[in-house]
């Protein structure tokens, strides 16, 4: 199969579309970010990029916290909505009947409508081109308890989050496989390598 050949460009993908929060709950800012990931595991990390004239750069960056909210896919116009407007002309939360909470460890809010919500402290700043990446500690995480199951398993599967790609948001689709399934045995297989014994002796009937 032949192959084109683009110019090196913004095309990995999917990538989540989170909605970041900042200020505080009486002066609450956000905006949609599609360029977020983890960045270590232990401590837990992840970063943010910001465009610097966004008008939550400044209150970030002042700041030093922000909340990475896990919006569902039923927000996707809420979510697109706060990545083209700008809350230096308008409070875009009240616009989309978005409520701020407060947050257990820094004074930034999460979003009520959110699933899942990541409470960060940003470590260091680092200049990126376009964009200023935040990185950052996350310190808390709160769920909906609903996505949490008798046995106190997140249920990820049901918060029924977005990703995005190429200019496109999508909704994630059925599971197809989990961590490390790949390189399980069979049930079968593992029963008999466990009682050899077991299985020579049914071989022999």
């Amino acid at each position: 199969m032949s192959k084109v050949t683009w110019k090196g460009g913004t095309m990995l993908a999917p990538v989540p579309a989170v909605l970041v929060s900042c200020g505080s709950v009486e002066k609450p800012a956000a905006l949609t970010i599609a360029w977020t990931g983890i960045i270590s595991s232990d401590p837990p990390r992840l970063y943010i990029s910001v465009r610097r004239e966004r008008n939550s750069y400044d209150i970030i960056k002042q700041s030093g916290e922000f909340c990475v909210n896990m919006m569902p896919s039923t927000a996707v116009r809420t979510l697109d909505y706060c990545g083209i407007k700008s809350g230096k002309n308008e409070d875009k939360l009240a616009k989309r009947k978005l409520t701020a909470l407060p947050c257990t460890q820094i004074s930034a809010p999460m979003i009520a409508q959110s699933k899942i919500s990541l409470e960060c402290k940003v470590f260091d700043i680092q200049p990126q081109g376009s964009h200023d990446m935040f990185l950052a500690d996350i310190i808390a995480v709160n769920i909906d308890d609903d996505l949490i199951d008798e046995k106190g398993r997140l249920m990820i599967e049901q918060a029924g989050l977005l990703t995005y790609a190429h200019g496109t948001y999508f909704a994630l689709g059925k599971k197809i496989g989990t961590f490390g399934f790949s390189t399980k045995q069979k049930r079968g297989k593992e029963v008999a390598r466990k009682n050899p014994k077991k299985k020579k002796a049914k071989d022999k009937k």
